[in-house]
């Protein structure tokens, strides 16, 4: 295993790199050419913003784009022309009418991309976004005659696997966030401060990196319960205080756990279980390298915790990340996933139980390299640190 690459300073923000963007284009293309697809259209803004770089300033903003397998790609914005953008050709909607947000923007999104492409007319498969290919786009893009629409999603999920150099620096910039969340947290937490107290001073400690507002928080952030969202509870003495953070950065999420105790002071069976998920982790670091099964990699862990006490962990081991906080592979007994060369994935062991006061969790983010991993997170891992 080796330790995380070198990252920028944090007062750079970050983006997309368009010459890496055209290198994700061809590399669908090359999917498409082997499922006999000519065109792909694209309505969500996760895979929008992986093949040009665009993205939304606002969620409730629609976007679409169209790759031809002859390479060339039309996006379609909102409101006006982005710059340094992965394009070849580039439209605008209005999706607002004097600052109000239009309802029917995907009905006028999907009007301006047919108009954009009226000249470049397809006769064979159209591949698309099952899940979310709605009516209009539908009803526009149905390709007549033999050809068909064909589901693209698996294969995009497959090939966002491996994340490039400008994904992994938007990456790092969100574990960053994470770092000066854990540190923030470390410094408050006291019997007496209230989750939602502390949930506001991470919150502020992660913008500080990211200079500008985040795209997710992350779920966890209770005392003496296994996770959930900030209450209006004070933590106690003796308790220990989950923190599962997943602040995403443009997008491109983190996805990393600690525990802190309380009140500095972790009983025997804390300190019993902290080391058995340490160990856990150490097992997932000299095992993991491409080809290994997730599954298999599960199931030791399983072992290992079990000898704690069985079921005392009770949900997966971890899952990759990136545009979305939970991709493939996943390192859970209901898939059969295998590790690859560039996977970046999160593995995070946990024990749970009344005598733990409620539960450690801890939480290591990973990429898969030639010979092994690489962790990108170094924030440590105990419970107090003095």
């Amino acid at each position: 295993m080796t330790d995380r690459p070198d990252r920028p300073a944090a007062a750079d923000h970050l983006q997309l790199d368009p010459i890496l963007c055209r290198e994700r284009q061809q590399r669908l293309i090359r999917v498409m050419v082997s499922r006999d697809i000519e065109r792909v259209v694209l309505v969500q803004p996760e895979h929008v913003q992986y093949l040009t770089g665009f993205r939304t300033p606002h969620v409730l903003l629609k976007t679409v784009t169209a790759l031809d397998v002859d390479g060339h790609c039309t996006l379609v914005a909102p409101n006006s022309c982005p710059d340094d953008t992965a394009a070849d050709t580039v439209v605008t909607f209005e999706a607002q009418w004097h600052s109000t947000l239009r309802q029917e923007q995907p009905e006028e999104s999907c009007r301006a991309l047919t108009d954009a492409l009226h000249t470049r007319p397809v006769t064979g498969h159209v591949g698309v976004e099952f899940s979310t290919f709605g009516p209009h786009f539908h009803a526009a893009f149905h390709p007549t005659g033999s050809a068909q629409l064909l589901d693209i999603e698996h294969d995009l999920w497959q090939l966002r696997r491996n994340k490039d150099p400008d994904e992994l620096a938007m990456i790092g910039r969100a574990i960053e966030c994470t770092d000066a969340m854990y540190q923030r947290a470390r410094e408050i937490i006291t019997p007496g401060i209230t989750e939602l107290e502390v949930f506001n001073e991470l919150h502020a400690a992660a913008v500080e990196v990211a200079r500008e507002p985040l795209t997710a928080l992350g779920n966890d952030y209770q005392a003496n319960s296994p996770g959930g969202p900030p209450r209006p509870r004070p933590a106690r003495a003796g308790e220990l205080f989950v923190l599962d953070l997943g602040p995403a950065y443009r997008g491109y999420f983190a996805d990393n756990c600690r525990t802190v105790s309380v009140d500095g002071r972790p009983t025997d069976d804390q300190l019993k279980a902290w080391q058995m998920i340490v160990d856990t982790l150490e097992m997932v670091e000299r095992t993991v390298r491409p080809g290994v099964s997730c599954r298999d990699v599960f199931q030791a862990a399983q072992d290992m915790l079990d000898e704690y006490r069985v079921d005392a962990f009770s949900h997966h081991l971890g899952h990759a990340f990136g545009l979305f906080p939970h991709e493939g592979p996943h390192l859970n007994p209901n898939w059969d996933d295998t590790f690859q060369e560039g996977d970046v994935f999160t593995a995070e062991p946990g024990l749970y139980g009344p005598e733990l006061k409620a539960g450690i969790r801890l939480e290591q983010n990973y990429r898969v390299v030639a010979d092994g991993i690489q962790r990108l997170t170094t924030h440590p891992l105990e419970l107090t640190i003095e």
